[in-house]
């Protein structure tokens, strides 16, 4: 069984019920930094305490990775792991309007030489990736729309087995999901550290070989 940990709620409010206000960069050498965000539902973007609890738990390999981020939306997972020292990142997104936004941030934020963003699907694109030679480890983020874990489940998984093997030791995925999907489902769920920040449950996996 995967392990998980519930963050308990503060102040009796409902996390659920955040607005999402000034989306910004909440660490490394761009800390603070403006993260353009349209506003669209779409995009949902991770919310900043779960964004910062993720980092938290990444921690300092980061550093040197390729990050990729597959279902971009605003691309602020990728651009907070390029603030901490991913030596690059890649942002999958398959919404034109969406992609555009994210090459307007990278640009502003001067990162266009370490960024780059694919108009499409990450599903294919996943399917289609090869790895290059002497390739860095990976940082591979995974948080499409709630509901593809429902509707799209073994698309899904098979989405998650990939890149948690395909990646050179030292490798970490991380997939947010709701509390609809089971974590158990996952390759090698025991290796999986799972924590709850409602309405997100996150995972994420290390692939030591």
């Amino acid at each position: 069984m995967a392990k998980s940990k519930k963050r308990p709620q503060q102040g009796g409010r409902d996390p659920r019920d955040e607005p999402i206000v000034g989306l910004r960069i909440i660490g490394g050498s761009l800390r603070g930094r403006k993260i353009s965000y349209s506003g669209e539902v779409r995009t949902r973007p991770m919310k900043d305490r779960v964004r910062e609890a993720v980092f938290n738990l990444l921690g300092a390999q980061v550093a040197g990775t390729h990050a990729i981020d597959l279902f971009a939306g605003t691309g602020a997972l990728g651009l907070e792991a390029l603030s901490r020292g991913a030596a690059q990142a890649t942002f999958i997104e398959r919404h034109l309007p969406t992609a555009k936004v994210i090459e307007q941030t990278i640009a502003t934020l001067g990162l266009g030489d370490r960024a780059a963003v694919v108009f499409g699907d990450a599903f294919h694109w996943s399917a289609a990736y090869q790895l290059p030679p002497n390739a860095a480890a990976l940082t591979v983020f995974c948080s499409p729309p709630y509901d593809f874990y429902v509707e799209r489940r073994q698309q899904m998984l098979d989405l998650i087995a990939r890149w948690a093997t395909i990646g050179p030791p030292g490798s970490q995925i991380v997939v947010e999901a709701d509390e609809r999907f089971d974590f158990g489902g996952v390759v090698e769920p025991e290796k999986w550290d799972v924590r709850s920040y409602p309405p997100a449950v996150v995972g994420i996996y290390e692939r030591m070989a």
